[in-house]
């Protein structure tokens, strides 16, 4: 069978995006030998925040910024930057490959939290996925037999976040306005590494001011692209694409790191990719899933450095963009 041109397209977007991602976590991992997650956040935060800043303001609809759901959104702006702090610290600690494969239990973890926080019905076949994939959970991190640190809690942690924030995304994303939910969490990243600063701040040099920088521009530059894909392809084919990470993180990590990927977090890897395509293709099948969580979930892990690429698209499609 012929592979549609405009699918094509859309997988190579995607894999160019999370090749970029995955650069961007590399200058996240070096620069987290000499700085806190928290001081890294804040620069590359307010560094990204003019570029964020343009897509903001290109919100034509009526409206203000006040939420309606200010519990939620207080909620969730609370668990994008525990999901950042989190998740920065991971990657700044772990090998590259097992911060990915900890961090790919996101959607197993979305499809078990969409049961009380959607009223999600997740039937035996995707229950029996999550299973599997917990399993490869349990395998990479192998508790008991290998020393479980405090960057694995923080991986995982950073997943589960990750979830809750885009399961409430899905909650309450129809009743607010696309502007309020982006503009939120960033500012809450912002305010709240902000304060850390007296803490945890060590003088940069220069280029170290310009990696945070680097990190800005890569992250807008890759949801760009990730914007580009979902506008191309149909989320069944993007969203499998994010696995690509893996083999960015063994090269990276080999190259500048001087890491290997051992047979236990490749077997675990393995086995949490292959569940998380089957709940991926299996949401794709019509009537199966009320709610579909686990495709609407179109960013990463959301850190409130960059706007949620769902919100943009739908904020777009409004427009008839």
């Amino acid at each position: 069978m012929a592979v549609h041109p405009s699918n094509l397209r859309g997988a190579v977007f995607a894999l160019a995006a999370f090749g970029i991602y995955a650069t961007h976590d590399v200058v996240i991992k070096f620069l987290g030998s000499d700085y806190t997650s928290f001081q890294i956040i804040f620069f590359s935060g307010l560094l990204g925040f003019p570029l964020v800043s343009l897509m903001l303001m290109s919100d034509r609809s009526d409206g203000n910024l006040i939420p309606r759901h200010p519990w939620w959104s207080l909620l969730r702006s609370v668990t994008a930057v525990t999901t950042g702090a989190a998740g920065f610290y991971a990657f700044s600690v772990l090998p590259l490959a097992q911060t990915y494969a900890i961090l790919f239990a996101m959607p197993l973890l979305i499809t078990i939290l969409a049961i009380p926080m959607l009223g999600e019905n997740v039937g035996i076949r995707r229950g029996i996925a999550v299973f599997i994939g917990m399993v490869g959970v349990l395998i990479v991190l192998r508790p008991g037999s290998a020393e479980l640190s405090l960057g694995h809690l923080a991986a995982l942690g950073a997943a589960v976040t990750g979830a809750v924030n885009s399961l409430i995304v899905r909650k309450i994303g129809s009743e607010e306005r696309a502007v309020v939910l982006m503009l939120y969490p960033m500012l809450a990243s912002v305010f709240a590494t902000g304060a850390m600063m007296p803490f945890v701040y060590v003088p940069m040099p220069i280029e170290h001011l310009g990696l945070m920088a680097v990190i800005a521009g890569l992250g807008f530059i890759a949801a760009l692209m990730i914007i580009r894909a979902y506008r191309t392809a149909p989320a069944v084919i993007v969203a499998p694409m994010q696995y690509s990470q893996i083999i960015w993180a063994a090269v990276y990590g080999s190259l500048f790191f001087n890491e290997s990927v051992d047979s236990w977090t490749l077997t675990g890897t393995t086995i949490i990719i292959c569940s998380g395509i089957y709940i991926v293709l299996r949401e794709g099948t019509a009537e199966v899933s009320k709610n579909s969580p686990v495709l609407s979930n179109k960013s990463r892990a959301e850190t409130g450095l960059m706007p949620r690429i769902s919100l943009l698209l739908r904020r777009d499609e409004r427009h008839g963009q």
